[in-house]
C-alpha cells in the first residue's frame, strides 16, 4: 500500500486531487485506448443480514441446523456475541438498549487517551488531581506527592479499575471535561451511537449510558490496539508506592480464576464493571481455533455478583460452537461513510484485519491521507503471558 500525504496549500491540493483522480478513476481517454467498454459489473448481492434487526427488542439469532440453540438461561438485560475479525454479530438481546455501563466505560476512556500519553513519562500526583474521585469508588491506591509512570497508572485502570488513576490520566489528557468530550467523539467515530459520557471513569452519573452493542464495539477496537490488548489481558502486576510496591490483580475473574470463578480458556480479557445503579457489566474477548469472539453483558437479573461471568461464559461457548453455522444478525462495523480508527499492525494477530476495514482521521477539515493502489496489511501476533495469582477481591469496580 502506498500512502501519499496531501499538502495544505490550496493550489497544490487541487493538483494532488486531480492526480489522484487520474490514478484512481477510469477516464474517457483510458476507455478509448482500450477498445469497446467492458460489460457492466453485476450488482453486488444484498448482505446476508440486516443490521435493522438489532434495533428491535428481544433475542435475535439465525442458527443453522448444525448450530446449538442460543442459551436461554442468560438473564442479562442486554448482551451481544460478535466475531472480532469480521465484526459480524452472531446473536444479541436488546443490543441498543441504553443502560449505565459502570467501569466498562473505561474501555472507551483507554481508547481515547492511550494514544495521547507516553507510557514511560512520569508524573508527580497532586492532591487536586484526586480531590474529585467519587466517595466509595474503586481505587488502586494513587497517592498525592508520589511519582508514577503513565504505564503504572494504566495498569491501575485496567487491573484495579482505579478511578483515582483515571482522574490523574484524564488531567494529563487535558482535563476531565475535555476527556469526556473526546470520549463522546471517539464513540461516534467508532459507530457507537448509544453512548453518552458524563464521567470518564464510568461512575454513575445522570444521563450516562451505553449499550451492549457499543461495549462490543469498544472491545473489538481495543483488541486492535497493542497497548490496550496488553493491559487488559494482564492478570497481575506490581503497583508502586514510594520506595516499595504491592501486587494488584485484575478484577476480571474470567481472566484470573478468582473467587471460585473458573478462568475461561483463551480469554483475552478486556473490562468488567459494577455500580449499584448499573449492576454488573462485562466486556470479554476470547480466542479459540483461530477465531476471536467479543461478548458484552449488561446487568444480569438473576444470581449473585459473579453471574455476569457465567453468563458471558455460556455466550462465549455458544459463539464458538455456532460460528460458521449461523447467519449474522448485524455488524459492529459502522455504516458506509463513517470513519473509524485504524488498528495497528502490532498486537493481536487480528489487528491488521481490523485495520483493513478502516481509515484513521486526523481531526482536521481536510483528508490527511490518500491511498493509491492496493496492498496488504501485515499481521504481527502479540503474545501475552498471563500469570495467575490470587488476591482479595475489591468491593466495587
Amino acid at each position: 500500500m502506498v500512502i501519499r500525504y496531501l499538502p495544505r496549500s490550496s493550489s497544490v491540493r487541487t493538483a494532488a486531487l486531480a492526480l489522484a483522480a487520474l490514478v484512481l478513476l477510469p477516464t474517457p481517454f483510458a476507455a478509448a485506448s482500450q477498445g469497446p467498454p467492458a460489460e457492466p459489473a453485476p450488482p453486488k448481492p444484498a448482505p446476508a443480514y440486516s443490521s435493522n434487526l438489532l434495533d428491535k427488542p428481544g433475542v435475535h439469532a439465525r442458527p443453522g441446523a448444525a448450530a446449538p440453540a442460543v442459551p436461554d438461561g442468560v438473564s442479562a438485560l442486554s448482551w451481544v456475541v460478535a466475531d472480532a475479525h469480521t465484526g459480524e454479530v452472531l446473536a444479541a438481546r436488546d443490543a441498543h438498549r441504553r443502560l449505565p455501563p459502570a467501569s466498562t466505560l473505561k474501555s472507551l476512556f483507554a481508547l481515547t487517551a492511550l494514544p495521547h500519553l507516553d507510557p514511560v513519562a512520569r508524573h508527580k500526583v497532586t492532591a487536586s488531581e484526586l480531590a474529585e474521585v467519587a466517595e466509595g469508588s474503586s481505587r488502586v491506591g494513587v497517592e498525592a506527592g508520589f511519582s508514577y509512570s503513565v504505564a503504572d497508572l494504566w495498569r491501575g485502570v485496567f487491573l484495579s479499575s482505579g478511578n483515582d488513576a483515571v482522574h490523574v490520566l484524564a488531567k494529563l489528557n487535558g482535563g476531565w471535561q475535555q476527556t469526556a468530550r473526546q470520549m463522546r467523539a471517539k464513540a461516534r467515530a467508532l459507530g457507537a451511537r448509544d453512548t453518552q459520557v458524563v464521567s470518564p471513569d464510568g461512575y454513575d452519573a445522570a444521563g450516562q449510558v451505553s449499550s451492549a452493542y457499543d461495549l462490543a464495539v469498544f472491545g473489538r477496537a481495543g483488541l486492535a490496539d497493542p497497548d490496550f490488548a496488553r493491559y487488559c489481558s494482564t492478570s497481575v502486576a506490581k503497583f508502586p508506592n514510594g520506595n516499595w510496591s504491592y501486587p494488584i490483580q485484575n478484577t476480571n475473574r474470567l481472566l484470573t480464576g478468582a473467587d471460585g470463578v473458573a478462568p475461561y480458556p483463551g480469554l483475552l480479557g478486556i473490562k468488567n464493571g459494577y455500580t449499584t445503579h448499573a449492576g454488573n457489566t462485562l466486556i470479554s474477548a476470547a480466542q479459540r481455533g483461530g477465531r476471536t469472539l467479543v461478548v458484552s453483558v449488561m446487568n444480569p437479573q438473576a444470581g449473585g455478583g459473579y453471574t455476569v461471568y457465567e453468563e458471558a461464559r455460556s455466550l462465549l461457548d455458544w459463539g464458538f460452537k455456532a460460528a460458521g453455522h449461523t447467519r449474522p444478525v448485524g455488524s459492529l462495523l459502522p455504516k458506509s461513510g463513517t470513519t473509524v480508527q485504524r488498528g495497528t499492525a502490532q498486537g493481536p494477530a487480528h489487528a491488521g484485519e481490523l485495520a483493513a476495514h478502516s481509515v484513521e482521521a486526523d481531526g482536521s477539515d481536510w483528508p490527511a491521507i490518500l491511498l493509491v493502489g492496493a496492498g496488504s496489511v501485515a499481521l504481527l501476533a502479540g503474545a501475552v503471558v498471563v500469570t495467575r495469582r490470587r488476591r482479595a477481591a475489591v468491593s466495587r469496580f
